[in-house]
């Protein structure tokens, strides 16, 4: 017997609104200037917002409209739930990148003739994507049903079911996995609802269980052992940026996979393809759901490094967990011949200077059904198949 488990947070989130803020300060600029430089980073407290970084680009941004039209569309309308989008202060700090790290990225050290070989990468460190064939999503079950736990509980708060919910929130999902790796029930479920004074802990606990809860989690999962933990403080009236300050990039488990597969360190929201901290994550992703989709693996995880103003990957790895169908060596050999890992490669194949980050700023970067993500295309799949199987 196996536990695992995933969380998730809502859009209302602290740090999931700085997520938001910072990546549609990103969206605004790329869609004037797709070749534009932007490293945007939030803060959020008790009725003020502080966005800061290094962009350099001719385009502009009205960050104050962004940053309040960000805050309306989550729902933070009222100063007694600690922020209101009309009257909030807002704060901005803005440098232009710095030359040194521009030189790398505008022209790679190695450079030898080849175009792509200019764009180097933005910054030194590695990246990892993942893959498993647990869902439809071929994501982690634990992190799927985390998302959908939020997403639900977000939806009925703004369908108007419950006028009592406020926008912060968390879902906690265990999964238990037989020795075949097949997920045979669900343990323990935990939720964590911003709500209202006018709201009794017994009546929000009924109301959650049966309109968000047990909705989502498959039935087959749930028994008279799973453990439900809705609330377990007993109040949540104080939350969002009022309870927790938030922070961009601090829920990066959240935006990947969930525990369940390593992770770089590397956060992704407010940051332009050329840095490979979200493009070569986006990149890895891709190309492990592929080899999954393709059946050459039930589990598969990549890992690439880079060095800054360097365009050509420093090591490139394969671990499929014993689950591959032919070695992670050969499948190593295939990703270097099917695809180009230089930067500059990366933002034409997946098409990244465009403006469509924010969408992805709550609720996962990965496994997205319900977006148009490149990254998330299964294309690749019959070629790969084709190579090695």
């Amino acid at each position: 017997m196996k536990l695992f488990t995933s969380e998730s947070v809502t859009e209302g989130h602290s740090d999931k609104v700085c997520d938001q803020i910072s990546d549609g300060v990103l969206d605004a600029i790329l869609a004037q200037d797709p070749h534009a430089r932007v490293a945007c980073e939030s803060i959020v407290t008790t009725g003020m917002a502080l966005v800061m970084g290094e962009i350099s680009t001719n385009a502009y941004a009205d960050i104050p409209k962004i940053v309040r039209d960000t805050l309306q569309r989550i729902g933070y309308d009222d100063a007694v739930g600690g922020m209101d989008y009309r009257t909030c202060a807002i704060l901005t700090s803005i440098d232009e990148q710095s030359a040194d790290i521009a030189q790398g990225v505008n022209q790679a050290f190695e450079y030898a003739g080849d175009a792509a070989d200019m764009t180097g990468a933005g910054d030194q460190g590695m990246m990892f994507g993942y893959a498993c064939d647990e869902t439809p999503e071929l994501m982690p079950a634990a992190l799927v049903y985390s998302h959908k736990l939020t997403r639900q509980l977000t939806q009925v708060r703004k369908d108007g079911t419950f006028g009592w919910l406020r926008p912060d929130g968390k879902a906690q999902v265990t999964v238990q996995y037989d020795k075949n790796g097949n997920i045979t029930r669900c343990p323990a479920i935990v939720l964590s609802a911003h709500h209202t004074e006018n709201i009794s802990t017994d009546a929000l606990r009924k109301a959650l269980r049966e309109a968000v809860i047990d909705p989502v989690i498959p039935v087959g999962w749930l028994d008279n052992d799973t453990k439900f933990y809705i609330n377990p403080t007993g109040r949540f009236v104080v939350g969002g940026p009022q309870g927790d300050s938030g922070l961009t990039g601090r829920k990066l488990i959240v935006d990947t996979y969930g525990g369940a597969a390593r992770h770089g360190g590397g956060a992704f929201s407010g940051k332009d393809p050329t840095k490979v901290d979200r493009s070569a994550a986006y990149m890895m992703r891709h190309i492990a759901k592929n080899i999954v989709a393709a059946g050459l693996a039930r589990r598969c995880e990549l890992e690439v490094a880079y060095a800054i103003g360097v365009s050509t990957p420093v090591s490139v790895l394969v671990d499929t967990f014993g689950t591959g169908i032919v070695s992670d060596d050969k499948i190593t050999a295939a990703i270097n011949q099917l695809f180009d890992l230089r930067p500059a490669k990366i933002i034409e194949y997946l098409d990244l200077r465009r403006p469509i980050y924010a969408q992805t700023a709550a609720y996962g970067h990965f496994g997205r059904h319900d977006l148009d993500l490149p990254w998330e295309k299964t294309h690749r799949a019959d070629e790969l198949k084709e190579l090695l199987a």
